[in-house]
């Protein structure tokens, strides 16, 4: 039976960590230049009605150190440009391919998908969710803190897709999380709701300093994502205050460290003092896409 990475609730924390273990073994591969061709002879479709620089390279390049080939698809040169229904897309792409990613809007396209497809539909973003990004923050945490179940951890800004993961995150494997939002901009309640439900250790508020109190991992995102650049100016106003800057991570663990799933707007949602500090791992944050998704093309299609 065919298994899809739409969202991480989906998953038990033991089939997340069994990838993430996966992830780390696959990441020590490449770096002693040894080949691992687990998806030798399979295609995967990337299909993105949103841009990205991250996610179509890691996947890209991921198939390709697997063995395996992945084919861009653009809407606007192809069907589903012209109104093609998602149902009809994934019959007939379940017929030529092994996988298909999609980076787009609306978590219900992404359902349509799985719902239509054969084969394994995995979310490479849409405005609820971003499991594939969390999946890279959590390895990045793991490789300095084995204990990472045990660590606080904190979300200031948007309460927005990554918000929304951390959260499934948090009732996957049972740490702490202290979500920070301004007024108005809460994270999904449906997912708030659900995670309630799972027991999850999660606490809202609207002080970002409060938050941060002792945390050992301080995480954000820009505060206008892609489709809200008309908002820009409102949410400059709403989100003053909710900067990751000097002052705030001094109320952090002492070995506290940074994470963003990039690009940032240094200057608003963090500085540049702090973005480019020792405690910063959003770079390794951003290679870590690579090994994890290989993880996961390969758990879903070997």
């Amino acid at each position: 039976m065919k298994k899809d990475f739409l969202c991480l609730s989906d998953w038990s924390g033991e089939e997340l960590e069994e990838i993430l273990d996966f992830a780390r073994k696959l990441k020590t591969k490449r770096k002693q230049g040894e080949d691992h061709p687990l998806l030798a002879g399979k295609t995967l479709a990337m299909i993105f009605e949103k841009s990205s620089t991250r996610t179509r390279i890691s996947f890209e390049a991921g198939m390709y150190q697997l063995g395996g080939h992945a084919l861009f698809l653009d809407p606007g040169t192809t069907q589903i440009g012209r109104g093609e229904p998602l149902k009809d897309t994934a019959r007939v792409l379940s017929r030529y391919l092994d996988g298909i990613m999609i980076r787009t809007f609306a978590q219900k396209d992404v359902e349509e998908l799985a719902k239509w497809s054969d084969i394994p539909i995995i979310n490479g973003l849409t405005d609820r969710y971003h499991p594939c990004q969390l999946m890279a923050d959590l390895l990045t945490v793991m490789e300095r803190r084995t204990d990472f179940r045990s660590l606080t951890y904190c979300w200031i800004g948007d309460g927005n897709n990554m918000a929304n993961s951390w959260i499934n995150a948090a009732a996957a494997f049972g740490f702490e999380l202290r979500v920070a939002t301004p007024p108005g901009y809460e994270p999904d309640q449906e997912v708030v709701a659900h995670a309630g439900r799972r027991g999850a250790h999660v606490s809202y508020g609207h002080d970002p300093f409060q938050a941060a109190r002792g945390a050992h991992v301080l995480n954000t995102d820009v505060w206008a994502s892609m489709g809200q650049e008309s908002e820009q100016q409102e949410r400059q106003k709403a989100f003053a205050g909710f900067q990751i800057n000097r002052e705030l991570v001094r109320e952090a663990d002492p070995e506290w460290m940074l994470l963003h799933c990039l690009p940032a707007h240094r200057g608003e949602e963090v500085t540049d003092e702090i973005l480019e500090s020792k405690q910063s791992v959003v770079f390794d944050q951003a290679e870590n896409r690579l090994h994890v998704q290989k993880a996961i093309l390969s758990r879903l299609m070997a």
